[in-house]
């Protein structure tokens, strides 16, 4: 017999009495009754706090603010689906050939087509992406992999993350995000820069995702 042969023998045992469900209690508060300003505020307390940079602009000033972001990146990566005009004021070399302050040719590298592999991602510098809802009281941002966010790896790999999350896509709580996402999709929940602290409570950050977060916030 297989492990597997084995396992679902005994949970078919363990169920042969046909036992009822217990009723799952559902007393948690799905909804957190904050405003657009006070949910603004609460993403940046929580973000701010897990080091995470946090600029809240109003939608017209976000391409300005991707290309300071993007100033010293000698290249970045974007999903197919970003909308263009947040790159409108980025020179990514194909108009005068330079990076902004950074000395160098710069290089934007597009996520369509063949899957770019993590020895290219890991040698490019950020990645500017969406996102598909915030949770205010958690700080977290989720991600779930839409056109305007692309596959995990794009998100993971580059040392530096600009993401742009839009006013409206704030919620307050978890169960509140919940509502608005696809929970069958490939979802990235992410709550600072990835970050880890070993037994003497070093911190140490960049070792399961990018080491530097920068949060737009378009209003």
């Amino acid at each position: 017999m297989s492990a597997r042969e084995d396992i679902l023998g005994r949970i078919r045992s363990a169920l042969s009495d046909a036992p009822a469900a217990p009723p799952v209690p559902r007393e948690y508060r799905t909804t957190s009754e904050l405003d657009e300003e006070a949910l603004i505020l609460l993403l940046v307390d929580r973000l701010v706090d897990y080091k995470a940079q946090v600029s809240v602009v109003p939608a017209a000033e976000v391409p300005a603010r991707v290309a300071e972001l993007l100033a010293e990146a000698r290249s970045y990566v974007v999903p197919a689906g970003l909308d263009a005009g947040w790159l409108a004021a980025v020179d990514d070399g194909t108009s005068t050939g330079r990076a902004a302050g950074a000395g160098t040719e710069r290089r934007r590298v597009d996520a369509a087509g063949a899957p770019l592999g993590v020895a290219e991602l890991d040698g490019i510098d950020a990645v500017v992406t969406a996102s598909a809802v915030a949770v205010a009281e958690t700080g977290t941002i989720i991600l779930d992999g839409s056109p305007n966010q692309g596959r995990r790896a794009i998100s993971l790999v580059p040392d530096h993350h600009i993401c742009i999350v839009a006013a409206t896509d704030i919620a307050g709580i978890l169960p509140e995000a919940l509502r608005r996402i696809d929970g069958i999709r490939p979802l990235t929940m992410i709550s600072g820069p990835s970050a880890t602290s070993d037994i003497e409570l070093e911190r140490v950050e960049g070792v399961h995702g990018p080491r530097r977060l920068d949060v737009i916030i378009s209003r």
